[in-house]
This record gives C-alpha cells, sequence and structure tokens, in this order.
C-alpha cells in the first residue's frame, strides 16, 4: 500500500514530539467483516500494511474499548482479502455477530516494518522537521497516503506544508533524535504553502 517509504497503521499516530513512547502502542489493525463459509471464518478489512505480522497464527487481537480477546487460529488470502479464524468464533452466527468489531493489538513502540527504508506513521508524526541547514522548520502533523506517493503534513510557525516523502527530498530521519532532515530543494517550501502548489511541485 505505501508507494513511498511509510508503513501505514492509522492508529498509529501517538508518537510524542522529538522522543518515541516507552509504553506499547495500541494500533488498530483491522475491522472484522463478512462471514465467509460455516466454520467461523471472517474476513478483515485492514486497517495494516504488514497483515502477515498481525495476523500470525497465535496473535492475540482485543476488540477496541473492550475487553474482548481473539486468538488467530490460521489467516489466508482468498480472492484478494484476508480471512481469519479465531478460536472465540466457532461458526457462522458468531462469526455473523462479530462483524464491525475494531480489532487492535499492543505494538513495541521501536518496532519498524520489515523493509528498513519505511517508517509507521506513528514513528513520524511529532518528528522535527530541519532543513538542509539545520535550521527549524516545524513539526510533522500527519501522514497523507497517495496512490503515487506519501507526503508529510508539517506545521511551522507561519505556513503549513506538504512535504512529499522519498529518499531525494528527505534523505535523513533520526527516530532517537526526533528529527528528519530535508534535502536543499528548490522551492521546496515556497511562498505559497497551499497543498497543491507543493504536491505539484
Amino acid at each position: 500500500m505505501d508507494k513511498a517509504r511509510s508503513g501505514r497503521e492509522p492508529v498509529e499516530r501517538a508518537a510524542s514530539v522529538g522522543r518515541q513512547p516507552a509504553e506499547p502502542v495500541e494500533v488498530l489493525v483491522g475491522v472484522v467483516g463478512r462471514a465467509h463459509g460455516i466454520r467461523g471464518e471472517v474476513a478483515i478489512d485492514l486497517r495494516t500494511d504488514e497483515p502477515a505480522r498481525r495476523f500470525a497464527a497465535g496473535s492475540i487481537l482485543r476488540g477496541e474499548d473492550t475487553t474482548r480477546t481473539f486468538r488467530v487460529v490460521s489467516s489466508r488470502l482468498h480472492g484478494g482479502r484476508w480471512l481469519l479464524a479465531f478460536a472465540e468464533l466457532s461458526d457462522r452466527t458468531a462469526a455473523e455477530q462479530a462483524r464491525g468489531i475494531r480489532l487492535v493489538t499492543d505494538v513495541d513502540p521501536t518496532e519498524r516494518p520489515a523493509n528498513p527504508e519505511e517508517y509507521f506513521d506513528r514513528q513520524l508524526v511529532g518528528l522535527t522537521v530541519l532543513a538542509h541547514d539545520g535550521a527549524d522548520l516545524g513539526r510533522v502533523t500527519g501522514v497523507l497516503h497517495h496512490p503515487g506517493q506519501d507526503l508529510l503534513e508539517v506545521q511551522g510557525d507561519q505556513a503549513r506544508h506538504l512535504i512529499p516523502f522519498v529518499s531525494a527530498i528527505v534523505p535523513g530521519v533520526d527516530l532517537a533524535a526526533g528529527t528528519l532532515r530535508l534535502a536543499n530543494v528548490p522551492g521546496l517550501l515556497g511562498e505559497d504553502s497551499d497543498a497543491e502548489s507543493i504536491v505539484d511541485s
């Protein structure tokens, strides 16, 4: 799903400014969809870029805002969709009753995507953005996922900027220092901070 360098898990937006949280981070990984067959399998609407990791057999997921847990018995791709079997859903009736449940899990805040060139949204939000000369340009306030590339939302003192998250423009990310550094790209932060002008630049 990611076309640039960020790994997307939408609720992973818990990074505090300048440092990574020490406690586990609750991550939304999927939403229970339609029942499949008669043995309790359900389709999952993904909210993660790493379903093989999050839905590995034996994984324990929780219903968001509940104490209800779901142990993954098996997971497989079928017709382009992930189908999961949970120990707690033994038949179609139970599977249908679970539809709409938002599944979350706790992850280590230092965990990275399998691809070393990628980052989860939660690891980018809150980072200080530095110009090539070290000037403080603001903070990352969000990550926008578009078909062509991902964009970092950067809020400065005077303006908001959208920065394409590609290596040629963002050559350095230092999670330990809580910073990311931009390359010297003329016009990247031009007078007009409108999203369209920046995306097209």
